[in-house]
């Protein structure tokens, strides 16, 4: 892969290649075990370069799952690799010379840790850490459509998003008009276990 441009200048072709970084390395998340992942190990792989996942180690197993699934299919061993463990995996990753390029998913303040300390051992890092993420209840919304969309947005996923908006400001009158429908939306929410035929939870547990 690459780009060749001739005679960029007088007697001067220019010819760009691109190469694979070697070793590279993924963080996740609990809350997406398969979906964060699927944004990293992929595209490095397509890439040309091995890739070391350190899933969170309150859901360990989904990843061990897809990796096995991986190898069946005939992935050569030491492509996809997988390792358990909390901050000692981590500092390993983020200290070892073979490990050419980090990325993460998580808090800020670990984003932060994680961006401060790869890049002092000269790795390429992308560190994404959480959001505040605010809902702008206008006067003239629809309140049936509205309060819906906040409680999906605010509780979807157990709430355990990036995006889930965590703050709704009331411009005007909307408080007036939605606030009121919205608390009871929100307090007639089922919260219960999501692994049953006869259960049918608006909201799971927390991790």
């Amino acid at each position: 892969m690459g780009e060749s441009l001739e005679n960029i200048a007088r007697g001067i072709d220019c010819h760009t290649d691109r190469h694979p970084l070697g070793v590279v390395a993924g963080i996740c998340p609990f809350n997406f075990p398969a979906l964060v992942p699927m944004w990293m190990w992929p595209v490095a792989l397509a890439c040309g370069n091995c890739f070391i996942l350190k899933p969170s180690e309150k859901v360990p197993l989904t990843m061990q799952r897809v990796i096995g699934l991986l190898e069946k299919a005939g992935l050569p061993p030491g492509v996809m690799n997988i390792v358990h463990g909390g901050r000692e995996c981590v500092d390993a990753l983020l200290e070892h010379p073979d490990v050419a390029a980090i990325s993460f998913v998580g808090s800020t303040p670990i984003a932060r840790e994680i961006h401060r300390k790869g890049t002092l051992n000269g790795k390429r890092v992308q560190a994404a850490g959480g959001a505040k993420n605010f809902v702008i209840l206008m006067p003239d919304a629809d309140v049936d459509r509205t309060v819906e969309a906040v409680k999906d947005g605010a509780f979807g996923c157990a709430g355990e998003r990036c995006m889930a908006g965590s703050t709704a400001v009331a411009v005007g009158e909307a408080g007036e008009r939605l606030l009121p429908a919205l608390a009871d939306l929100v307090s007639s929410m089922k919260v219960g276990p999501t692994d049953r035929a006869d259960s049918q939870p608006d909201m799971g547990a927390v991790i």
